[in-house]
């Protein structure tokens, strides 16, 4: 069963960090594109950050450019979302979803090259 599962959400002052993780189970992510997307309340959600299986391109939302660092482990199988000098307009459930046809741009490509999501992980920005 091909699963992803985020972790490292959590509450968090304004100003802090937090590092969310997106575990693969049960394939491997080294020829996926992975995205991080985030949904906040009354808000649709946005595709934040992505990165892609090989070369290791990336890109940012506005919103967290500067702020927020993708990296990707593939000995782990991991990819991560550091992210800093967060603000309260961060709070929201963090998604990752992986795709092999999803290609990492500023171009964000619908949802149904995404072939696996995550259950998402809690952010909290406030104090």
């Amino acid at each position: 069963q091909l699963q992803l599962v985020e972790s490292g959400g959590g509450l968090v002052q304004p100003g802090g960090s937090l590092r969310l993780s997106c575990a693969a189970s049960g394939f491997t992510l080294d020829y996926y594109d992975i995205g991080w997307f985030r949904q906040a309340p009354g808000k649709e959600r946005e595709r934040i950050s992505c990165i892609s299986g090989i070369g290791g391109r990336t890109n940012y939302a506005d919103s967290v450019k500067g702020r927020f660092t993708i990296s990707r482990d593939n000995a782990k199988n991991t990819v991560y979302l550091q992210m800093n000098s967060l603000k309260s307009e961060d709070t929201a459930v963090y998604y990752c979803a992986a795709g092999r046809s999803y290609y990492c741009s500023d171009y964000v490509p619908a949802d149904r090259y995404l072939e696996v999501w995550g259950q998402g992980t809690l952010v909290t920005v406030s104090s």
